[in-house]
């Protein structure tokens, strides 16, 4: 795990959302709660700001992919 995460660390912030947040469905979180929570993550030093809609999608599919995975196991 790198020491600081930025937007373009979507696998990371991924796996930490769905440690955070085992339970919730990525795919019902809207962006704006995701932004928050991203910027909210230990270690998260990117500038809120930098963000958009793609950066938030792919730390989205990020975390639906741990998600499923833990869903499976």
């Amino acid at each position: 795990m790198p020491g600081t995460l930025d937007w373009d660390d979507a696998e990371e912030i991924g796996i930490q959302l769905a440690e955070k947040f085992p339970d919730k469905d990525p795919l019902s979180v809207r962006f704006t709660d995701l932004h928050k929570w991203v910027t909210e993550l230990q270690g998260f030093s990117g500038d809120p700001k930098l963000s958009n809609e793609g950066k938030l999608e792919a730390i989205q599919m990020a975390w639906l992919e741990e998600y499923k995975e833990r869903q499976e196991s």
